[in-house]
């Protein structure tokens, strides 16, 4: 097929712009889309695959390295941005960067070429470099996730234990952790050769001691880096969502409230369910302040409240869009890391019919799948990322919110006594 496709292109077709294809003298087309259809059909989609493969390997590689690139100058050299939260990003952006220079270039050649040109040792060494990456990057996933659901939602405790040395202990644990566990493939990758009838094709393989091995890491690894943490993912920003989400309806009622005090006579709001967040804690003064003591608080509204009730409606909307980022990693994540760990399964009980089924294009694209997430993160991590102010962000005097995502009430005025 290939030998009559370089035939057929420059003998049979003929492609000239503005004047279309030409057979002869007789025209088949009017554009050169046409052109790649016919070229398809006549047995040249190998050619077309090359090129699509390659164009968006590049594309993601290019994207993957500099913007991991890009975060990890703008967190290291910026002492400012040397946060908790920062810290997990720039392990996490390492270990991108680590997958990208690592796998991709090792996964696009050997696809293209239906052989592995670089060597044994280069053969160990990128397997071990990319499962490490892999696994770093999933802990750092995991970790961000743990760190933003004890931020949010439990501020006070969180900022107990939640320092700089915490999480650097974390990220060496999780770097040291992937060393460890992942020694296995370093252990038994290797190349193997495969004689055919024009030349010797090399690949290189993981050689597992037996069947019952494999299938078991397989599992092992389904189970430690994409299973458990995606329900941590999910249960994480799933209570982290349903936080801001209370807490806008609470702020919603707050500006009501407001509203109705500002014009003489507000409606008293329902009273507040026990642990719903909806009061504030006196850190000088005992006792709690109930949401309706607001209601008392004086006759009238001062120039502030239109200030007040503006800053509201920005924290709202800055909840709002976590909500989507929280969205989006969580899809994300699944979206990419799904197929593959669904492929490496499979390969571990019907290696065969996997091969068969995968082999070529199939497999090239899973794993371009799996590498989106390394120029996704950078995007949905770092420069999506506008996350609800902490309470220390807002003006409390003398007050302690039980919840970040109450900050609202903070916002009102200075803290009220009993009346």
């Amino acid at each position: 097929r290939e030998e009559n496709c370089h035939q057929l292109r420059p003998t049979f077709i003929v492609c000239s712009p503005g004047n279309g294809f030409g057979f002869g003298s007789r025209p088949l087309a009017s554009s050169c889309l046409d052109w790649i259809l016919l070229a398809s059909a006549l047995g040249c989609w190998r050619y077309l695959d090359f090129v699509v493969r390659i164009l968006l390997y590049l594309l993601i590689f290019l994207l993957s390295v500099a913007g991991n690139t890009l975060v990890v100058l703008v967190l290291a050299l910026n002492r400012r941005l040397h946060t908790v939260t920062n810290s997990f990003l720039l392990s996490l952006a390492l270990s991108d960067l680590l997958m990208a220079l690592c796998c991709m270039p090792f996964t696009l050649v050997p696809n293209l070429m239906g052989t592995f040109i670089f060597g044994e040792a280069i053969c160990k060494i990128v397997a071990y470099l990319m499962s490490v990456s892999v696994s770093v990057s999933t802990f750092s996933l995991a970790a961000i996730a743990i760190e933003r659901y004890s931020a949010i939602c439990n501020p006070l405790q969180s900022r107990v234990w939640q320092t700089r040395s915490h999480a650097c202990r974390v990220i060496a644990s999780s770097w040291l952790l992937s060393l460890l566990l992942m020694l296995p493939y370093a252990i038994y990758s290797t190349t193997v050769v495969q004689p055919t009838a024009q030349a010797s094709l090399c690949h290189c393989l993981h050689l597992w001691p037996s069947q019952h091995f494999s299938q078991a890491w397989y599992i092992l690894l389904l189970l430690i880096l994409f299973f458990i943490p995606g329900v941590v993912m999910s249960a994480a920003y799933g209570l982290i969502s349903r936080e801001l989400c209370r807490g806008s309806h609470f702020a919603v009622d707050v500006k009501r409230e407001v509203a109705g005090h500002q014009n003489g006579g507000a409606e008293p709001l329902a009273p507040c369910e026990e642990g719903d967040g909806c009061y504030v804690q006196l850190a000088k003064a005992g006792g709690t302040l109930e949401l309706h003591s607001l209601a008392r608080a004086g006759t009238g509204g001062s120039p502030q409240d239109g200030a007040r009730i503006n800053s509201s409606e920005a924290i709202l909307l800055a909840k709002k869009r976590v909500i989507r980022m929280l969205l989006i990693i969580v899809a994300m994540f699944f979206l990419c890391w799904l197929p593959i760990f669904t492929v490496n399964t499979w390969r571990a009980f019907d290696q065969g019919a996997a091969h068969r089924a995968l082999s070529g294009a199939p497999i090239s694209f899973i794993h371009l799948l799996s590498y989106i997430s390394t120029c996704v993160n950078p995007l949905v991590y770092c420069f999506m990322n506008r996350a609800p102010p902490r309470d220390d962000d807002l003006p409390v005097t003398g007050t302690s919110l039980s919840k970040s995502s109450y900050t609202t009430l903070s916002t009102l005025g200075p803290p009220l006594g009993p009346p």
